[in-house]
């Protein structure tokens, strides 16, 4: 047998004995519900890494609404679902199809006039400011845990353990 499938067939033997199993998460709410956020904000979470401090989730914005001016600590990617969106502080409109990737540090203030629903990608906290830029909140992956788990302990509904890694 050739040294490099030798070496796979090894490698994978490891990769079962420690990698987490593969995840799936169906579409449907029973699955993930839409929790609450801010007023006209929702959020659908599809992972929680407390690993690496990192989350994915669909953010839904109804129309008018907005998502308060905040400031990301990582990295963040989203991808337009549907609807469109934009920051108060850029001059482009995110909408179906479109891919957005975020550097840390920036501040912005996301609108929708129409709704929107967002696939996101957080690397690390986001901060919410106020209007002189005084940290108000601060959002990780432990605080969208506590915001999932508090949601379906109040309402009554199961936890996904397939959403933790």
């Amino acid at each position: 047998m050739d040294h490099y499938v030798q070496v796979e067939k090894r490698i994978d033997v490891r990769r079962d004995q420690f990698a987490l199993s593969e995840g799936y998460i169906h579409s449907s709410l029973e699955t993930s519900p839409w929790v609450p956020f801010v007023e006209n904000v929702w959020i659908r979470h599809l992972s929680f890494d407390i690993r690496s401090n990192t989350s994915v989730n669909v953010l839904r914005v109804e129309s008018g609404g907005t998502l308060g001016r905040h400031r990301h600590r990582g990295p963040v990617t989203g991808y337009v679902i549907k609807g469109s969106w934009y920051y108060k502080e850029y001059d482009w409109i995110a909408k179906p199809g479109d891919f957005i990737r975020e550097s840390p540090g920036r501040t912005h203030t996301l609108v929708s006039d129409e709704g929107m629903e967002t696939v996101f990608h957080l690397n690390g906290p986001l901060e919410f400011l106020d209007d002189q830029d005084r940290i108000i909140e601060t959002v990780d992956v432990f605080w969208f845990i506590d915001h999932y788990l508090t949601y379906c302990e109040k309402n009554n509904l199961p936890i996904n353990k397939d959403l933790f890694l």
